[in-house]
């Protein structure tokens, strides 16, 4: 056989990616609402460095470390919003310990009063609303974390 005339292809069908799996509206919006979560307080996280490396806190080391404290939580709404987002089964755990972590927070920022006030509802309101998001059925199912058959 001549090197000149092309051998056929055959095509390989592990490695082609099959049909994508739909992802729901509110798997979407949990995944969204819990990114937006995670972005707030990366920068806070900042926030809180910059004032202890800048500003003139009562206790720098104490604002520096704080910062880095939260720049390091704000990992695990974000690896799990990444997560709901490609539809990943071990991102609904992470998303709903977020959630239900942010309660008390927020129940703490409304006892803080002034400007927080609408904060805390904010974070409330998010939190819940993305609960509500995850225990969806639909949401379970397209995560693939739903009741086991058989």
């Amino acid at each position: 056989m001549s090197s000149k005339h092309p051998t056929p292809q055959t095509p390989r069908t592990a490695a082609a990616p099959g049909p994508a799996r739909p992802r729901p509206a509110g798997l979407t919006a949990a995944a969204v609402l819990t990114g937006l979560e995670g972005l707030v307080l990366a920068a806070a996280g900042v926030l809180l460095l910059v004032m202890g490396l800048l500003g003139t806190p009562d206790s720098p080391r104490q604002a520096e470390t704080g910062g880095l404290t939260v720049l390091a939580l704000a990992l695990l709404p974000l690896l799990a919003a990444r997560g709901l987002w490609l539809l990943r089964r071990w991102s609904r755990g992470p998303a709903v310990i977020t959630q239900i972590m942010a309660l008390p927070v927020a129940w703490t920022l409304f006892n803080g009063g002034g400007l927080m006030v609408a904060g805390a509802v904010a974070l409330a309101l998010a939190a819940v609303a993305t609960l509500v998001l995850l225990v969806n059925p639909t949401a379970t199912g397209a995560l693939g974390a739903g009741p086991r058959e058989g």
